[in-house]
């Protein structure tokens, strides 16, 4: 996670490190710094799960093509729950209270935060395995119904991660 974290604060314009001289505001803008890099690895983990979202909307189309139209309901709520995380990743707020912000978060709250950033990218890959298995399933209707259950199970803890996340960054977590 620190490098996002060190690519953004590698990229501090003149101005900001003239003003990180100045008493207490060098603090202010490795916040902002952190700001920025929590919206760049939100933006990595929409990117990578809007490519999942992608996969399980052709494997949706599979079904319909060959004629399993009993299964693209439960591939729906797969799919609505993949579209739901990306949805809410993209629009969080920034991970990282700036100066004058009522919610202030500490560094243990931020290495929390890491940790469910961390989740996502192990996620994304859980959920990339359990469409090759919904795809490698789709000549086989008695473990078809449990391949789309596992990556629908996996896409709702997705948003249940995100949110446990958003507590931390709202204050209301643990």
């Amino acid at each position: 996670m620190s490098d996002f974290f060190e690519k953004v604060k590698g990229q501090a314009d003149p101005f900001k490190k003239l003003l990180s001289y100045i008493p207490g505001f060098s603090g202010y803008i490795e916040r902002q710094n952190r700001r920025d890099a929590d919206k760049i690895l939100r933006d990595t983990v929409a990117r990578r799960f809007e490519e999942l979202w992608g996969r399980a909307s052709n494997l949706q189309v599979e079904l319909v093509n060959n004629g399993m139209i009993k299964y693209v309901d439960d591939m729906e709520k797969a799919a609505l729950a993949l579209r739901t995380f990306i949805d809410k990743i993209s629009k969080a707020a920034r991970g990282y209270s700036g100066l004058f912000d009522a919610t202030k978060i500490n560094e243990k709250e931020l290495e929390a935060i890491y940790q469910f950033d961390v989740a996502f990218f192990t996620l994304g890959d859980q959920v990339s395995g359990a469409l090759d298995n919904v795809e490698a399933s789709l000549g086989d209707e008695t473990a078809l119904p449990a391949a789309i259950r596992n990556l629908t199970s996996l896409a709702r803890l997705a948003v249940e991660t995100f949110e446990r996340r958003s507590e931390v960054v709202t204050g209301n977590g643990q």
